[in-house]
């Protein structure tokens, strides 16, 4: 007779279960790991407190007489809160038909029903320099870095800038108050 020999599989720890238990614990592990110690590299990405709080900005804008404009610090950027004449508008209205690089129309770039308030991030779209207002061949804004020209609704007209002056976010919070962001 023909000795039988029988195997119990499960004291010898062959389970093909418990095998496969312990591999996913183990990679469940790893993987816990790997996210706990890069986890403060990816947190350090995030913005700062103080980033957070200049997210927003609101200005009063008694303080800008027609013609006038002021610049603003606004998430590191210069910000330009200009008051515009009624020439200024019109010629910014006039310009809506012009050829242009950024084709955009003026009552798209202010507020329905105040266009005398025009809100720019103050940064060249060529290269970021600061432009400066009344210079150029447009009446806006004048780019001394490379010379780039914007019209009086920060709309790119001639030099290397790609594109118009950046309109950001913004909105009345009363009738003299503005919030931006």
């Amino acid at each position: 007779m023909a000795d039988t020999v029988v195997t119990d599989t499960h004291a010898s720890g062959d389970d093909p279960n418990r095998r496969d238990f312990i591999h996913i614990a183990a990679g469940a592990a790893a993987a816990g790991a790997v996210v706990g110690l890069a986890w403060p590299f990816i947190d350090q990405m995030n913005p700062a407190g103080d980033t957070l709080a200049l997210a927003s900005v609101e200005f009063d804008l008694t303080k800008v007489a027609a013609g006038q404009q002021v610049v603003v610090k606004w998430r590191g950027k210069p910000l330009f809160v200009r008051n515009r004449t009624p020439a200024e508008i019109a010629q910014a209205i006039k310009d809506d038909n012009a050829s242009l690089r950024d084709p955009q129309r003026d009552e798209e770039r202010h507020k329905p029903g105040k266009p005398e308030w025009l809100v720019l991030i103050g940064t060249c779209t060529h290269l970021g320099c600061v432009p400066t207002f009344g210079g150029g061949d447009y009446g806006g804004w004048f780019c001394p870095c490379h010379g780039s020209h914007y019209d009086t609704s920060g709309r790119i007209r001639k030099g290397p800038a790609p594109r118009n002056l950046e309109v950001p976010d913004w909105d009345f919070v009363s009738d003299t108050k503005v919030k931006i962001g």
